[in-house]
């Protein structure tokens, strides 16, 4: 299956590194209807384990359980040997710090029978007088730790008793914004807290700050546990049409996980839970409408009704979150299948702000297209498929150690070379396959080692440099077998077609042979040609013959060489310097929108503003699909291309492997590290 399971016993049934947790129900994705009796029962390893350590909800003993039938299991990241690499950082620029939660401690007289107010009442007049804060109220939860609160200080010597209150504000313009206490403290607290979370389909990304530095204390990822029960979002709602409780699985899943990861973070800081005082919540609509409990079946069919498009608060605990004093804020979306992950690219990007146009592209299963300037933006998203990331591919993988990421064929001879994730060193380089065999790498729990498959970026890298290779032709058909020579032996036939070598481990060593078959490639044709329909499709509408700049979003985006995303044809032509990678932009603007309201008001305007394309009701969209089908394009010339790599002339072609095409300009050495 390509999930190595974790173990320091052997496989005797007794570390319990190894658990999994079984599901039942009808997958559909893989045409699979598991019930109870696909494992084998609990058998006596298994009852010794949890009477010494309870097992997880549902969970049984990877080592001890055998399957017997059809069966969809998750391996949760703590079981995983090779644990996925969840690469999202963020950098989020010069902002102004405007938080939307504060901390102000006052001291509270001691009660006297003169006293006729309420102890929140007293607490408010507390800040008002010692702040100039004026409050509205106090929330339940807090007004119900409130004497606890103030009477576990010592009191000073004239009785007054320290207490810290946490104020969260609410409204567009900060000098017209209300309080409401949400916790109180005893004594002088000082952490104040906040978390953005990315919550993407398959991965989810948080980043813990102190809102009053706005410095980043911790960043954690983990993979989406929903995964098991589709790949891709319309998946998971077909598990929910066809499952009954199958949304609320859905829901346990994520909110367990975002409950997971916020520990998680705080366990990183030296923090505590308690202190989260503000949560933002970013990700596509399904993911959204899943996360807050709402049925997402309207959006797997047109029209692809939303609950809502606005933006939704609602507290920690309401979500089943650690943090009982924070409010949960779940950004807007801008339509049915553009969400708020989108939303907070676009502040963080920033394509409003500028006159210049940009193209910002944020690649995952459903890829998500704004265009624009401060002039306008239009936004439509393109269903790729999960094939950018791995999925659908004969050897394809997810970003893990010992994943193929950088791809260079030389044109002559078609010999590859390769570099893998926990690696820095190229295969053709002395030590690699000693280094690979190692593998001591970040997250990597164990020596066991080798080249594993292709991650996404790996994927595109390989598609790319095959066809500048002379390897793939322009409608994508791998090379026949060209008989004798040093060519020969990178091409192997596939009955009716090819496929291309890759990697092969050394002699003596273990290991797959690394190919990438004619599947493979169309594949990725009917994933790029999605994404670029959509993009030509905004062009139009704008009235837009290329962009200024182009924004790769996204864990993919931010690992893909933009020249090879340019050959493959994924962005149309344009200046390969104005394409760069902006890693997790969703994540960026989420911090952002979790450090400032203004930016948070700044985001809902823009959200406001955008044009909305639906591509699934564009007549256009299958005739522009059908052309992005080609390499680098059937029709679209590529001038600005050009001027970074010589590309091979279009061709087409059939079985024969005669086919000649013009060699490439050499890259310099510093684009081929």
């Amino acid at each position: 299956m390509g999930v190595d399971l974790d173990s320091v016993c052997g496989g005797r049934g007794i570390c319990g590194r190894c658990q999994v947790v079984p599901s039942v129900g009808s997958f559909p994705k893989w045409a699979i209807t598991a019930g109870p009796e696909a494992l084998s029962s609990l058998g006596a390893a298994e009852a010794a384990y949890e009477g010494r350590r309870p097992l997880g909800p549902s969970a049984r003993l990877g080592c001890q359980a055998r399957v017997q039938a059809d069966v969809v299991v998750d391996v949760p990241p703590e079981s995983q040997l090779h644990g996925p690499v969840v690469r999202k950082t963020v950098d989020v620029g010069d902002i102004a710090l405007d938080p939307l939660a504060t901390l102000h401690a006052v001291t509270v007289p001691a009660p006297t029978l003169d006293e006729r107010r309420g102890l929140a009442e007293v607490v408010i007049d507390c800040v008002a007088d010692e702040w100039g804060v004026h409050l509205a109220g106090i929330l339940p939860g807090a007004l119900a730790a409130l004497h606890a609160s103030v009477a576990a200080d010592s009191p000073d010597d004239a009785g007054g008793r320290l207490v810290t209150v946490a104020v969260r504000w609410s409204g567009p313009e900060r000098s017209k914004r209300t309080g409401m206490v949400t916790a109180v403290w005893p004594g002088v607290a000082t952490a104040a807290l906040g978390v953005a979370i990315d919550v993407g389909s398959t991965t989810i990304a948080g980043h813990l700050t102190d809102l009053h530095s706005g410095d980043v204390l911790a960043s954690a990822g983990r993979m989406n546990p929903q995964i098991r029960l589709g790949e891709d979002l319309m998946s998971r709602v077909s598990y929910v049409m066809m499952n009954p409780g199958g949304a609320q699985e859905l829901t346990a899943l994520v909110r367990d996980s975002l409950a997971a990861l916020i520990t998680e973070l705080c366990s990183e800081a030296g923090a505590e839970p308690d202190a989260v005082l503000e949560v933002v919540l970013v990700g596509n609509p399904i993911m959204m409408h899943i996360a807050l409990g709402i049925d997402p079946t309207p959006l797997g069919q047109a029209p692809f009704t939303l609950a809502t498009d606005a933006s939704v608060e609602v507290g920690g605990p309401e979500m089943d979150l650690p943090c009982p004093a924070a409010r949960v804020y779940v950004a807007p979306a801008i339509a049915g299948h553009v969400g708020a992950d989108t939303a907070a690219a676009v502040l963080a990007g920033g394509p409003h702000r500028d006159d210049a146009v940009t193209l910002l592209v944020d690649v995952g299963t459903n890829a998500e297209i704004v265009l624009g300037s401060s002039e306008g933006l239009w936004a439509a998203s393109s269903p790729t498929g999960p094939a950018f990331e791995g999925a659908q591919i004969s050897c394809g993988q997810r970003a893990t150690p010992g994943a193929i990421e950088r791809v260079r064929i030389d044109p002559v001879t078609w010999a590859p070379r390769v570099r893998v994730i926990g690696c820095d060193l190229w295969s053709d380089e002395p030590g690699f396959a000693e280094a690979v065999e190692r593998r001591v790498a970040a997250g990597v729990r164990s020596t066991a080692a080798g080249v594993t498959g292709i991650c996404g970026s790996g994927i595109i890298e390989v598609i790319a440099e095959m066809y500048l290779a002379g390897v793939l032709s322009s409608d994508g058909v791998i090379a026949a077998q060209p008989g004798e020579g040093e060519r020969a032996s990178h091409v192997a036939s596939d009955g009716r077609t090819s496929s291309f070598v890759l990697y092969e481990p050394p002699e003596g060593a273990d290991g797959p042979t690394i190919t990438v078959t004619q599947n493979d490639v169309r594949a990725i044709q009917l994933a790029k040609a999605a994404l670029r329909a959509g993009i030509d499709l905004l062009r139009g509408h704008a009235g837009i013959e290329a962009p200024d700049r182009v924004l790769l979003a996204g864990a993919f985006g931010a690992h893909i060489d933009p020249v090879r995303a340019m050959v493959l044809g994924l962005i149309g032509d344009c200046d390969p310097d104005g394409v760069r990678s902006v890693g997790n932009a969703a994540g960026t603007g989420a911090v952002r929108a979790l450090l400032s309201g203004s930016q948070r008001a700044e985001m809902e305007r823009v959200v406001r503003s955008i044009r909305k394309i639906e591509t699934a009701t564009e007549p256009r969209f299958q005739e522009l699909f059908v052309a992005a089908m080609a390499l680098p394009h059937a029709t679209a010339p590529t001038p600005l291309l050009a001027t970074a790599v010589d590309l091979p002339r279009p061709s087409r072609r059939t079985s024969s492997p005669h086919n000649r095409t013009r060699r490439r300009r050499a890259v310099p050495m510093s684009e081929e590290s």
